[in-house]
């Protein structure tokens, strides 16, 4: 399975190394350059966007900051961008208003979309 994994800090890097060791190929990218290399050592493709990161993906992993962030990355790099089957799977620990929010545009875009905190 190819797997995009945007946000790699003390949870997603970690994360996104355990899938490459169960054998995916996992695209990987966070906008610190630190994050970006160590999941390059870890076996990791890197991109330098996240929009390059989601193409060609059975799966969009996200594990980021905040609420703001997560609406911000799936509206402009993840929705639209991501093949059409994709299953986006956001990790990140949000309020539920903006879970819900990205959940629904996702569903809208064609996506299934799992919210996993």
């Amino acid at each position: 399975m190819k797997i995009a994994f945007i946000g790699l800090g003390n949870m997603g890097g970690g994360m996104a190394a355990n899938l490459v060791k169960a054998g995916h190929q996992v695209h990987a990218f966070d906008l610190a350059q630190g994050a970006l290399d160590r999941a390059g050592g870890n076996g990791c493709a890197t991109f330098a966007s996240a929009r390059d990161a989601v193409a060609g993906v059975d799966m969009v992993i996200t594990m980021l900051t905040n609420g703001p962030v997560v609406k911000a990355v799936y509206a402009a790099d993840v929705i639209g961008h991501a093949p059409a089957g994709a299953l986006l799977l956001d990790c990140s620990t949000i309020d539920v208003a903006s879970a819900r929010e990205v959940t629904a545009r996702a569903q809208a875009g064609g996506y299934r979309m799992v919210d996993a905190p």
